[in-house]
């Protein structure tokens, strides 16, 4: 039951970043588009603002998908913690713990489940589970 379970694991977490992706890239899901996050990374103080939107799009989107697939799942999911361990320091941890007032609560959920993906890989239902 682990590798189905490190399923359950995989695709739920990919099918939520796969869906920010969406809409960081294309606007879809009545997301903000490249423009929008481009404004957003501004108002943090990021430069070159373009880079990273399209890092933080790359992760998002291509992670997501990735860790659906199981490919290169430990990967995936280390960049998907650092983006978060980094929207966490610029973003929520001003605000405390709690999702409510926009702490990290969330946040801290997602990099739990993404060490216990590097820690045990995408499982054998993975096409690429090595990395």
């Amino acid at each position: 039951m682990k590798d189905w379970a490190l399923v359950v694991l995989r695709c739920g977490l990919g099918i939520i970043f796969a869906g920010h992706g969406l809409q960081k890239a294309f606007g879809w899901f009545g997301g903000p588009g490249i423009a929008g996050v481009e404004k957003f990374l501004t108002m943090l103080g990021f430069s070159p603002v373009s880079f990273w939107a399209y890092c933080m799009i790359f992760v998002e989107l291509g992670g997501g998908i990735c860790l659906i697939l199981g490919i290169f799942p430990r990967i995936s999911a280390a960049l998907i913690s650092v983006l978060m361990i980094v929207a966490v320091l610029k973003v929520h941890l001003a605000k405390g713990f709690f999702m409510q007032s926009g702490g990290f609560e969330y946040n801290f959920l997602i990099v739990s489940v993404c060490l216990a993906l590097i820690l045990m890989g995408g499982g054998k239902y993975s096409v690429f589970n090595k990395y």
